[in-house]
């Protein structure tokens, strides 16, 4: 089959995309940015679901096609980022599409529990989306997963890998039950659809066999990371808003977070459901997470990425405030130490308008450090300032290499975690 994967660089997209093309189909993969690195034999073109709201959009994509798989979706809205224009507006237009262009077998990814409770704008922009599927004369498969659980991470299951790597765990209060799902299951449940003589028009959640509270969830992969039994402080309800209001702010900065405003509400709700009508329609009986993680011994990768994940907001955050805080300084209460270091170096009436220069860039690079679209780009150019101010200061003021407080020695280590936060950088 030639099968369309919208969402294909996404935690799922790229499970499906990769199992349907080990199978000897053809992919063609359609996301908004194209698929960074790896050796999958997958056609793409980059769209963004959120502006594709017209069925003519996805015409012109759906030639030859004779299934698609819809996975693309975002957890809140932020500049970025538009929950009803990824999953129903957007959505619904893909599946007017396929209705034109008579591509009968369509499978949306959608997400558990939304049509029994729907508090944010993510889960009822889901099921409003569903339900412009439903009203299609179509083949089509409604799968909504609980968390997916799976040898990657982003999202919710990166978050518990993060938590779990903590000697002392936050436990969140009100927090609904989980029946996690692996996501090789939801692959192969998705595998199963596509088969020509597969049932249609079925809604199924897909939940895992065993009910689990959120921070028994983390517990376990504490244990199967290998890490002694963590201390449990339990986080007052107004460290709990501050912290899901932080993350609200970061995503107005382009960051995708998982814990924001719509997690706090989406975790009371929880993600629980009867997975025996999975099991009856399919066969596929659901891994419990438990046994699919004593299946697997821990990689050095994954203990890493544990302790890096909630490490990652913190170094981006010291760097960014330590480029605004030495320019602003820079322009104040600094401004005539800075002026008299270059005038000692030779700068004359350029050592004001040197230093201003300087402070300038140095602001512009913790604005771009805090801003995702730019984080990038400007953790070059700090590499590249730091390596200015290196130079010029041995130059013109080399007496700062004798300086106990060591001004031109601590270059070096903020060079180091520029490159570390260049390393982190990627969240999938």
């Amino acid at each position: 089959m030639r099968v369309l994967v919208v969402g294909a660089t996404g935690l799922i997209g790229t499970a499906i995309a990769t199992r349907l093309v080990k199978l000897g189909h053809s992919v063609v993969g359609a996301s908004r940015g194209p698929p960074r690195g790896g050796l999958l034999r997958m056609e793409h073109f980059s769209i963004d679901v959120s502006r594709a709201v017209d069925p003519s959009d996805w015409q012109p994509h759906l030639h030859g096609i004779n299934a698609v798989v819809n996975c693309a979706g975002v957890f809140q809205d932020s500049p970025r980022d538009s929950t009803e224009g990824v999953h129903a507006r957007g959505a619904a237009a893909l599946f007017a599409a396929c209705a034109r262009a008579a591509v009968r077998r369509v499978i949306h990814i959608s997400a558990a529990g939304i049509d029994r409770a729907a508090p944010t704008r993510f889960s009822r922009s889901k099921l409003e989306g569903d339900r412009a599927l439903m009203a299609l004369d179509l083949d089509w498969v409604i799968l909504r997963p609980s968390v997916v659980i799976g040898r990657g991470a982003y999202g919710g299951s990166a978050l518990i890998r993060g938590l779990a790597a903590l000697s002392i765990r936050p436990v969140l209060n009100d927090t609904g039950e989980l029946q996690v799902v692996q996501l090789d299951d939801l692959v192969e449940t998705v595998v199963f659809f596509l088969a020509p003589d597969a049932p249609a028009r079925e809604v199924i959640e897909l939940v895992g066999l065993r009910r689990w509270a959120f921070d028994d969830i983390v517990a376990l992969f504490r244990r199967w990371l290998g890490y002694r039994a963590a201390h449990v402080f339990h986080v007052p309800r107004f460290a709990a808003s501050a912290l899901f209001r932080l993350g609200d702010f970061a995503g107005v900065l382009g960051w995708r977070p998982p814990l924001r405003s719509t997690a706090r509400r989406e975790i009371v709700r929880g993600a629980v459901g009867d997975p025996r009508p999975w099991k009856e329609l399919t066969g596929i009986k659901p891994q419990d997470i438990e046994s699919a993680l004593a299946a697997e011994l821990p990689s050095v990768q994954e203990r890493w990425f544990a302790r890096l994940y909630l490490l990652k907001a913190l170094v981006f955050a010291v760097l960014s405030l330590f480029w605004l805080g030495t320019g602003l300084i820079a322009l104040g209460p600094g401004f005539q130490i800075g002026k008299e270091l270059m005038q000692d170096g030779g700068a004359g009436e350029l050592a004001g308008p040197s230093v201003i220069a300087g402070a300038l860039a140095d602001v512009a690079i913790g604005i771009g450090i805090a801003l995702s679209p730019f984080a990038r780009v400007a953790l070059y150019a700090a590499l590249a300032v730091s390596l200015v101010y290196a130079v010029a200061g041995t130059v013109l003021v080399p007496r700062l290499w004798a300086d106990p407080l060591g001004p031109m020695l601590k270059i070096l280590p903020i060079v180091v975690l520029n490159l570390v936060a260049l390393a982190i950088l990627d969240d999938r």
